[in-house]
């Protein structure tokens, strides 16, 4: 038998199993491709059916029952979404949430920027960092009883007021007798204004008597003692004001009783043909003393003493409430900005802020003109976030603003919840209102869809 023929040179040998089978035709799928299309499908399917069950159904279902009335059964067409326009109350929820989509995620990032900022130049910056980002770890719920306490009308339980009151006090100290009047048969009348006269002119050498009551005694000044029954001295006016009120009754009236209290420090003016002609301020019992300028003069008593105490800010009242919310969310989110942005700062070339220096850059022109530039990817990727966060802001509103105030602190989450759970519910008004969060919130995620898919191509 001839020996077969040898190869030519060059030439490689094909497999011992037999001829070299050529590419499969164009469009016929393998067995190894579709048995990873399956395994993947089978991945991806409990995913999928979530995903329908949880988002895609929901969407579709409040979309379908925006177009019916209260009831589900009568078909009324775009009358929701007209109502969405004329009804106040949604209009100041749009409105609100227009103010948080502006200042809220800007506030934030803006306090972030700062912190990661300068806490790259401290020693305790970590340790700053950690207080900063510990907010995060509260929930919406805590955080909302927290700032309601903090916003508290009364300066003894909110701190936000027990500061703003310290600090007005220190330049503007207020009266310690808000309260006090004439009592029955008083010598003192009405003057207008919040201030009180004598009926009659005084005279040298004859002392004067000015009874007030309606001060509690825990109230009185400190350093306040038991009033003290003036002196006749010639040529001067003399008096006392106190407190003409004994407690567990007795004494007698316009008369300085034994139990009774001087009012320490009361302002008394001695007033001629309309013009203050002398003054004098009442000592710890109550007593005071007047220049002959006083003789023939009616006295008075300032609507200075009489003055209510300062007190603080209505920070949950109709005007301030949203502004007041919104610094408690950029309180919890700060935090979350400042990390993020730290972790960007973290990877900033450090030859340019250096380089810059060396050219004479300040520290302002450093972090205005490279800093921020080079942070911008990340300071959008925050941004971004916060703007859908706020969006749907709602547990933070819902708890810290007071009941008689919702409505103006109202935003579109907590007017969906309102409308759709409330006790005049109406479930086809409410999912149009979440039809309309859903279309406000599509092209924030669609710049952020597209700003992901700009730097997976890089």
């Amino acid at each position: 038998m001839p020996a077969p023929a040898a190869p030519p040179a060059g030439s490689v040998p094909g497999p011992a199993t037999g001829p070299a089978t050529g590419p499969a035709p164009k469009g016929v799928v393998s067995a190894e491709a579709r048995r990873r299309r399956l395994i993947a499908a089978a991945f991806l399917l409990p995913a999928l059916v979530l995903l329908g069950a949880l988002v895609v159904h929901p969407i579709g279902y409040s979309l379908y029952r925006s177009f019916f009335d209260r009831s589900g059964d009568t078909f009324v067409g775009g009358d929701n979404y007209r109502e969405i326009l004329s009804d106040d109350t949604i209009r100041t929820a749009l409105k609100n949430t227009a103010l948080w989509v502006v200042f809220a995620p800007a506030m934030a990032t803006a306090l972030g920027l700062v912190f990661a900022v300068l806490t790259e130049r401290v020693r305790w910056g970590t340790a700053f960092k950690l207080l900063v980002f510990m907010p995060m770890a509260i929930s919406m719920l805590a955080a909302g009883i927290i700032f309601r306490l903090v916003y508290d009308h009364d300066p003894d339980r909110g701190v936000a007021n027990a500061v703003w009151v310290g600090v007005h006090d220190t330049f503007a100290p207020s009266s310690a007798f808000p309260k006090a009047r004439p009592g029955r048969d008083s010598p003192l009348v009405d003057a207008g204004g919040g201030a009180f006269v004598t009926r009659d002119p005084v005279r040298a050498g004859t002392p004067v008597l000015l009874p007030l009551v309606g001060v509690a005694p825990e109230a009185l000044p400190e350093g306040t003692r038991t009033a003290g029954r003036p002196d006749a001295v010639p040529g001067k006016v003399t008096g006392t004001v106190w407190q003409d009120f004994t407690r567990g009754g007795g004494g007698s009236s316009n008369v300085v009783d034994p139990a009774e209290q001087g009012f320490s420090g009361m302002r008394i003016e001695a007033v001629e043909d309309g013009r203050v002609v002398d003054t004098a301020t009442a000592a710890a019992d109550g007593t005071f003393t007047l220049s002959a300028k006083a003789d023939g003069a009616l006295l008075r008593l300032p609507a200075a003493n009489f003055r209510e105490a300062y007190a603080g800010v209505e920070w949950l009242g109709p005007a301030l409430v949203t502004p007041a919310v919104i610094g408690a969310y950029v309180w919890m989110w700060a935090g979350f900005a400042m990390v993020l942005i730290a972790a960007g700062l973290a990877a900033v070339p450090r030859e340019l802020l250096e380089a810059a220096r060396v050219d004479g850059a300040n520290e302002w022109q450093v972090f205005r003109r490279i800093t921020v530039p080079l942070l911008a990817p990340v300071l959008a990727v925050v941004l971004v976030t916060l703007v859908i966060n706020v969006m749907k802001i709602f547990d933070l509103v819902f708890v810290i603003a007071p009941g008689a105030v919702q409505d103006d602190a109202n935003v579109l989450a907590l007017q969906l919840y309102r409308t759709s759970f409330g006790t005049d519910a109406d479930p086809g008004l409410g999912s149009a209102i979440a039809v309309l969060l859903l279309v406000l919130v599509i092209p924030v995620m669609l710049v952020n869809i597209r700003r992901l898919r700009k730097e997976g191509s890089r």
